[in-house]
């Protein structure tokens, strides 16, 4: 049997009443609550981030490619559907998907109302699956025959402000010279919490806006390109860049919406604060734990050192015990922690304000990897610092140790 697991499992074992034991039931305590409060912080960093980025990337794509243009009014220049970036986009590394689309200014009028909006036309190419969760009622916008669909999907707000119903037919007028109109049904309503959006967008057939601007089934506004990994944005849009037209300019979704990834940043660097003051208390509380553990036991120590101990033999049996307090912390912490995020995961039992936070709950991210990292990294640096109290036992004197009381 190895002397130093024996001897600190002999210490653990002690009277259950004593000082050091109440001490080293504190110190597993907040081994446990600063990892719950890390794993509970970086699930609902990643579900914000997760959440807010898909409600954003629902409507447009990470990338956007338009006609390069001067002109300062809304019109759009169109851009052709056989150029070599539409038909050849998916085979640039990191490229997952390409949709055209156009946009057109237009007002609603309605008995009561008018309201200004923007018509984004989509076509056979939508990204219907990462638009369909913001989907609250009715069904999207039938784009494929080669008719002319006069059907459009508007957002709850719109709807709640101009009190429109599925079905309801309304009048779109749009400011073109000369001007146009059109009567469209309501057959979709959605809700992605983003108000920038759902003020002012409007999903309708992008047929419907090849006509209102006469161009043929070839013209288009632009194109929303899709990338497989957020993270690496920078390197794919360079690609990109370097297959497009010298006429044609790339905008990244960052670029479009900096205040929303701001704001992710910031939150970001909150949690980040959070991890070092946490690590900082679990490391503070192992050292006074340990220290307390040595004073206890300095008679132990000096009959150790009588009986030829070397003082790294002595270190290594509150070594082993610190390390015991940390493994039962963190088992305690992740049972802690991935317990409360899977009660708010399955029940939502934390609300939000949509209007402030986009989303009506908290949301959580399963991010193994994350929690692991977390994990090791509260493990090796309160195993680390352990060493620093035992310094002590090599300056202990046997002689006083085993007179100390």
């Amino acid at each position: 049997m190895n002397l130093a697991r024996f001897i600190s499992q002999r210490i653990q074992d002690s009277d259950p009443q004593s000082f050091t034991n109440t001490v080293r039931k504190i110190a597993i305590g907040s081994v446990a609550v600063g990892l719950a409060v890390l794993i509970i912080s970086f699930a609902i960093l990643g579900g914000f981030r997760n959440t807010i980025q898909d409600k954003v990337f629902s409507l447009n794509g990470h990338l956007q490619i338009t006609k390069f243009t001067l002109n300062k009014e809304y019109e759009e220049s169109p851009v052709s559907t056989t150029l070599q970036i539409y038909q050849e986009a998916q085979a640039i590394p990191g490229v997952t998907h390409i949709q055209s689309y156009s946009l057109k200014p237009a007002l609603i009028k309605t008995d009561e109302e008018v309201q200004g909006v923007v018509l984004k036309g989509v076509g056979r190419d939508f990204n219907e699956a990462a638009f369909r969760p913001n989907l609250v009622e009715g069904r999207l916008v039938s784009s494929a025959t080669d008719t002319i669909s006069a059907e459009v999907v508007v957002s709850r707000k719109i709807a709640d402000l101009l009190h429109i119903r599925l079905e309801d037919q309304l009048w779109f007028y749009f400011l073109q010279n000369p001007p146009r109109y059109r009567k469209l049904q309501v057959v979709g309503i959605y809700e992605t919490g983003l108000e920038e959006f759902d003020q002012t967008h409007v999903l309708a057939d992008l047929k419907l806006l090849q006509d209102l601007n006469h161009w043929p089934d070839t013209l288009v506004g632009g194109f929303e390109l899709f990338v497989s990994d957020f993270s690496q944005l920078p390197e794919i849009s360079d690609r990109v860049f370097d297959a497009m037209d010298y006429d044609l300019q790339l905008t990244r979704i960052t670029d479009r919406y900096p205040q929303l990834f701001d704001w992710l940043s910031l939150l970001r660097n909150n949690v980040d604060i959070f991890l070092w003051l946490i690590l900082l208390v679990a490391c503070f509380n192992m050292i006074s734990t340990l220290i307390i553990m040595i004073m206890e036991r300095t008679n132990m120590i000096g009959v150790f050192k009588a009986l030829g101990a070397t003082n790294w033999q002595v270190r290594s049996f509150f070594l082993f015990n610190g390390i015991r307090l940390i493994l039962a912390g963190l088992l305690l912490g992740n049972a802690m922690g991935l317990g409360l995020c899977a009660v708010q995961y399955y029940f939502r039992i934390i609300p939000l304000d949509a209007e402030n936070y986009f989303m009506s709950f908290v949301p959580i991210a399963w991010n193994w990897t994350i929690f692991l990292l977390l994990n090791l990294l509260l493990f090796t640096l309160t195993s680390l610092v352990l060493i620093i109290p035992t310094v002590i036992i090599s300056r202990i004197d046997p002689v006083k140790a085993i007179r100390f009381d």
